[in-house]
């Protein structure tokens, strides 16, 4: 026994619900949480995502709807990837004023204006016919500095549809430096940049890729950050914000909050972790299993990658969490 026992009863802050929500060290709000969602072009109707329960690709109309309804549930924020028709080498249809990202974007500023901060993903990957993030050399490899010329053209033409956020993804060396070039001298000094920071080459990304079609080959080890390093996310840290990032982030989320804390801590800027594909994935399937009740694992994940640092959290709950939160 202690020598303070029995007049030190931590379980006196423990007795009620309303003594637990008095003390409790971490708190989740709905203005925290940011939507990642899909938009894919020439579809009539929204194409459910077999390995994500209850997360659809997009029409334009129903991402329009999407939008409100997070907007009115009291999130932070939406995250929009697009899915085009026709993928070619160079991710052209990224870089087309008109093309679906980029329609997207104009459809939800349009719908919701300033009440949610509009995002939009800055990456090829989505765009190439062979999946990787960038431009490849005639080896086969990713051409770093190619891939900036191209992520510089994305970041326009995002800009120029009224994005609040470029989310550059794509882990190639310099890409913050070059994205804010570009959107400076195209007279768009006040849209931000979100810089994907520390993005890990994860496992856990298996179901987004069916998501945005992609047809991916091999692994993208040789730009993503190997899950065996941790330092290595600072010195990543320590450019993205010289190079002028507004806001940082860790993905995955949940498999690195070791991370996410080495990050939270050494940062100037806010930091924003990614609750991604495959850990929603693995939650719902065990929910519809019965093995875990499904409602207090969402909360409990949230609130873990709330406390280990992130004051963001990109999370395909966020509308259903913002109701859990009210």
């Amino acid at each position: 026994m202690s020598a303070e026992f029995p007049s030190v009863r931590p379980r006196r802050l423990r007795t009620t619900p309303a003594m637990r929500r008095l003390v409790a060290e971490t708190r989740l709000h709905p203005a925290e949480l940011i939507l990642p969602a899909f938009v894919r072009e020439g579809i009539a109707e929204p194409q459910p995502i077999g390995s994500m329960p209850g997360v659809v690709q997009h029409t334009r109309d129903t991402l329009r709807r999407a939008a409100v309804e997070a907007a009115e549930a009291g999130v932070g924020g939406i995250m929009l990837f697009g899915v085009p028709a026709v993928q070619d080498a160079t991710g052209t249809a990224g870089t087309d004023p008109e093309g679906i990202l980029q329609l997207a974007i104009r459809d939800v500023v349009s719908e919701v204006g300033d009440e949610l901060v509009v995002m939009s993903d800055l990456c090829l990957d989505e765009f190439t016919d062979h999946g990787h993030c960038g431009v490849l050399a005639a080896d086969g490899s990713v051409d770093n500095d190619a891939t900036l010329e191209r992520y510089a053209e994305m970041a326009v033409v995002q800009a120029d549809a009224g994005v609040h956020l470029v989310g550059p993804s794509g882990m190639m060396d310099g890409q913050v430096a070059v994205v804010r070039r570009a959107l400076d001298a195209a007279g768009h000094q006040d849209t931000g940049i979100l810089a994907y920071t520390a993005k890990y080459a994860s496992a856990f990304f298996g179901p987004f890729r069916e998501a945005v079609g992609s047809s991916l080959k091999g692994d993208r080890k040789t730009y993503q950050q190997d899950p065996a390093n941790a330092r290595e996310a600072l010195r990543e840290l320590a450019q993205d914000v010289a190079e002028g990032a507004d806001l940082v982030m860790v993905k995955p989320a949940m498999s690195y909050l070791d991370v996410v804390r080495q990050v939270a801590d050494a940062s100037p800027v806010p930091v924003a972790a990614y609750q991604v594909s495959g850990e929603y994935a693995m939650v719902e399937a065990a929910a519809a299993n019965g093995w875990i009740e499904r409602e207090r694992t969402i909360l409990e994940t949230l609130t873990s990658i709330r406390r280990a640092g992130a004051e963001q959290i990109l999370t395909y709950w966020a509308v259903e969490a913002a109701g859990m939160l009210r």
